[in-house]
């Protein structure tokens, strides 16, 4: 399901005039949307978006794979601006391979790191070498 579908308000529909998006865009909307690489690969799914209350911005996509129905996925915090949002194919892309993507410091649900702990967050940081937004 896409961003589109997920559009219980009208965001993102077509009715002759440009409304929000994709330059705003629902969070809720973006829940489930997959992340492919510039290599069509398929890496994940967003999980949850991870908003710094300081800057209001967002800060990190926590993106899952693997596993079944949760159980033994594998989540990864990607910076927010390491992705790139692709509006022909309703998704989004992320400049990693699959072998790094899959080799990237995780965590799982019941133990998720401190992500306002500095040193945490330039390690992810320079992982994905993302610039902070």
């Amino acid at each position: 399901m896409t961003y589109v579908e997920r559009d219980t308000y009208g965001i993102y529909k077509e009715n002759g005039k440009k409304g929000p998006g994709p330059e705003l865009m629902g969070a809720d909307t973006l829940i489930g949307d997959h992340v492919h690489n510039l290599a069509d690969e398929h890496l994940g799914d967003i999980k949850e978006i991870m908003l710094d209350m300081r800057s209001g911005k967002i800060a990190y996509a926590v993106l899952s794979f693997g596993g079944v129905f949760s159980i033994g996925e594998k989540l990864l915090a990607v910076p927010w601006s390491a992705l790139q949002l692709d509006t022909l194919n309703k998704q989004f892309r992320l400049n990693v391979s699959k072998e790094r993507f899959e080799s990237a410091p995780g965590f799982d649900s019941n133990n998720w790191p401190d992500m306002a702990d500095q040193s945490w967050v330039d390690g992810v940081q320079s992982y994905y070498d993302a610039k902070d937004a």
